[in-house]
């Protein structure tokens, strides 16, 4: 538990309370039971909570707020647990309240090319529903395979197809959430326009479960698009690399992705997945993705894709020209933030800045690497800007890395305000991140987001001490 609680310990008064809501085969008392709760995918934090409860529907929701809003317990929804800024985490011990049973796709709108679901439907399962009517879903974050499609509106998720399509927040139409008061409100319209008042449903998204809990989403689809090609450009400096990404758009291109790699998260990942290496020699390389409904059309995408980066200093392309040759370089890069918290302990930097900047902004990483002793494996979507930073603690002492280190960090981030980034892109706040929220925003930010924050959650129950300090 975070320090001294300011919140109310739970009792058997109030155990009694969630069984007859819920069920008591759907409340979690045990250690072994709480432990799975007590953390996610965020470096190697823990914190216990002192009931998970598995409600079923906005109703039970709703009831189980209004409660622990007057008996001020705290309150952490959460998702499939794949975040990594902490914020499923809860810190003030608390109830964890799971979406694991909201877990229905309630409506495929054919006609109108929207569907309607539950927050505990994984994005890869929806995908997979909507490709049966070639429809899609487009963002598709690292964890598309486990994490929950609830979580990507609590992060505004994001993913490789970004750069095309956008992340999560461009494909909320409307949002049903329960309110800390136990309020059941929809936020918007199942409409592709609505300018009728503040809108509340792009305020929910990326709130982190700050606001309250979602309970039912509306979502924007589109047609299906049934190829795609996908290109390997290796270069030896990422300057030449990142050189090359917006001449692309330049010249016509529309990629559907532009991921960058360096040489030892693919390394990393290879040795450790015990594969051979298929990148071709290089230090640094992009993934080039695109999509056509014609195979033929990637003859001459790949001509001029060539032509582009051998201006900047291409030192080999390959073409991944089968399914499964595609499916071998995606998940090795999909993989890279995985391993790289299987082989050491590790803080995952989410950054984001203009895309021409990332050459000065891994320069920047790379010499803090040297003066402050740690080792880092850079990738990311070098499309958008947004660089994940993965310093590995391998042999640092722990005062580097508990005081030291967190200097180096806030150096990283200083950095991207520099270049007129920002220190989350898509892993959001949380609670590890929230310490830098100073250096990109000032007191009239703060003071706006309290305020919103105060309206929503008066009595700060829900997932407290995330994004800012509880009160």
């Amino acid at each position: 538990m975070a320090g001294d609680s300011i919140y109310k310990v739970i009792d058997k008064e109030d155990i009694v309370f969630f069984e007859e809501t819920i069920g008591e085969e759907y409340i979690l008392k045990k250690d072994e039971q709480l432990l799975e709760y007590s953390k996610d995918y965020t470096e190697d934090l823990l914190f216990m909570p002192e009931l998970v409860l598995l409600p079923k529907n906005s109703l039970e929701i709703s009831k189980i707020l209004t409660y622990c809003n007057s008996k001020k317990i705290p309150v952490t929804p959460r998702g499939a647990g794949t975040g990594l800024a902490g914020a499923a985490l809860p810190v003030y011990g608390g109830i964890v309240l799971a979406t694991s049973r909201l877990n229905k796709i309630l409506n495929i709108d054919l006609n109108n090319f929207q569907m309607t679901t539950e927050p505990g439907v994984i994005n890869q399962l929806l995908k997979d529903e909507l490709a049966k009517y070639n429809l899609a879903y487009p963002p598709d974050p690292a964890s598309k395979g486990s994490c929950f499609i609830g979580g990507n509106i609590a992060h505004s998720s994001g993913g490789p197809q970004a750069l095309k399509y956008g992340t999560t927040k461009d494909y909320v139409l409307n949002l049903e959430v329960v309110l800390p008061t136990g309020e059941i409100l929809w936020t918007g319209a199942n409409t592709l326009k609505n300018s009728t008042g503040y809108n509340l449903t792009q305020l929910f998204i990326g709130s982190e479960g700050t606001l309250g809990v979602v309970t039912k989403i509306v979502l924007k689809i589109v047609p299906l698009v049934s190829h795609q090609s996908l290109l390997i450009a290796a270069f030896d400096n990422i300057t030449d690399a990142c050189a090359a990404v917006s001449p692309l758009f330049l010249a016509g291109l529309q990629p559907l992705a532009v991921e960058l790699l360096d040489k030892t998260g693919v390394k990393m990942v290879c040795e450790y997945k015990k594969i051979s290496n298929p990148f071709p020699a290089g230090n640094y390389f992009l993934m080039l993705a695109y999509e056509g409904s014609d195979i033929h059309d990637f003859e001459k995408i790949a001509d001029k894709t060539y032509e582009v980066c051998i201006a900047h200093n291409l030192k080999d392309m390959l073409l991944a020209d089968t399914t499964d040759m595609q499916n071998t370089f995606w998940n090795i890069r999909r993989s890279i933030g995985e391993v790289a918290k299987l082989v050491s302990i590790y803080k995952e930097e989410d950054t984001i800045v203009p895309r021409s900047a990332l050459p000065e902004l891994v320069e920047e990483v790379e010499r803090l690497a040297l003066i402050y002793g740690f080792r880092t494996v850079c990738y990311g979507h070098a499309g958008d800007g947004n660089l994940h930073i993965n310093i590995l603690k391998d042999n640092m002492t722990d005062q580097k890395w508990d005081i030291e280190l967190p200097k180096a960090i806030t150096k990283i981030f200083e950095k991207c305000k520099e270049l007129g980034g920002t220190i989350s892109g898509e892993h959001g706040i949380g609670w590890v991140q929230k310490p830098y929220m100073s250096i990109v925003l000032n007191d009239t930010h703060f003071r706006l987001l309290r305020g919103i924050k105060n309206v929503f959650d008066p009595n700060g129950i829900m997932n407290p001490g995330k994004i800012f300090d509880a009160k």
